[in-house]
């Protein structure tokens, strides 16, 4: 167990269980990421790809329009949904109940700048099934989140060999 973090041990720690839990992961194949900054999108693509490999489907919408459309056309196993859709003036509260309405009845992961417990409490009550703060998402967060969420919606979870 380390104990100092200015050698990496935490860092080195967290990698490790990270991957040992990636051996449950389900195998998501097409996740739609609803954001409109480049870099975050980038960011969420490289972190997705971390955990499920590369011949997994991120598509990418930048507004709620381009979203709708994409779930229409096929519907993924998840949505990463940006709270605050600045290109199209959607907040995830107001943009949830539109993609519900599409047909959309997968989890939906918001991923916040603002994640206070009231904003949070908000978007879960909306139809969030989880709120992530924009600058906690790495793939070891990730990966904490996502087995309950698949979980409570009876996606079936890979048993270790």
């Amino acid at each position: 167990m380390a104990e100092s973090s200015t050698s990496g041990g935490d860092f080195l720690d967290k990698k490790s269980g990270l991957t040992k839990s990636l051996r449950k992961m389900p195998k998501l194949t097409d996740i739609l990421v609803v954001d409109d900054c480049t870099m975050d999108v980038k960011r969420l693509r490289a972190t997705l790809h971390l955990i499920f490999g590369y011949e997994m489907s991120v598509r990418e919408a930048n507004t709620l329009s381009s979203a709708i459309d994409q779930v229409l056309k096929a519907k993924p196993q998840l949505i990463l949904l940006d709270d605050n859709l600045e290109l199209s003036a959607d907040r995830a509260c107001d943009s949830i109940p539109y993609l519900r309405r599409v047909g959309f009845d997968g989890p939906i992961v918001v991923v916040s700048g603002i994640a206070t417990r009231k904003r949070r409490l908000e978007l879960l009550a909306a139809g969030a099934a989880e709120v992530l703060h924009k600058d906690d998402v790495d793939s070891v967060r990730i990966n904490e989140v996502l087995p309950g969420i698949l979980d409570s919606i009876g996606f079936e979870l890979t048993k270790p060999e």
